[in-house]
């Protein structure tokens, strides 16, 4: 992983400036986190396709699998979408290709067959706890350079962002 080669020249820098250019009477410091919350997110998400890839399965594909494991009892198609941000499709698309390569059972609901079950199979369990190890390891890369007590007070911060966006939906 490459740094830039000072702080003040990473691409949220210089996109402000390319706007304070395009836009200058526009404040763009809300740019200064909230482009860097963004960017960060995005590039964690190619790298952790990437750190995914040995195992077979997309980081979307993961993020149904983890939900499921994370899980004490196997959840309905909708909480799986709602646990994951996925849409209802997306879920649906995804929970076929990991039940048709064995890492889940998909069942209908005896009582009513609409509601449609998932839960892990032995194969998807082994793999999350194969794979989310290598993930969390990943973070921990991305987090060099903080101390605990930076780690916390970044965690708490960002803790106040989400929740802002979570009440504003």
């Amino acid at each position: 992983m490459t740094l830039p080669e000072s702080p003040r020249d990473d691409f949220i820098t210089r996109l402000r400036s390319s706007w304070k250019r395009a836009l200058p009477e526009v404040d763009t410091s809300p740019v200064e986190l909230l482009g860097r919350i963004t960017r960060i997110s995005a590039l964690s998400i190619q790298q952790l396709d990437r750190v995914l890839v040995s195992s077979g399965i997309s980081r979307s594909e993961f993020d149904v699998l983890c939900a499921l494991a994370r899980s004490d009892r196997p959840l309905r198609a909708s909480e799986v979408t709602a646990e994951t941000m996925l849409s209802g499709a997306a879920t649906t698309k995804l929970t076929s290709r990991l039940e048709a390569i064995g890492l889940i059972l998909r069942q209908r609901l005896e009582r009513d067959g609409r509601v449609v079950l998932l839960q892990l199979t032995d194969a998807g369990r082994n793999l999350v706890e194969t794979e989310f190890p290598r993930c969390v390891a990943h973070d921990r890369e991305l987090l060099a350079g903080l101390d605990d007590s930076e780690q916390r007070v970044l965690a708490s911060l960002l803790q106040r962002i989400s929740a802002n966006a979570e009440s504003s939906r």
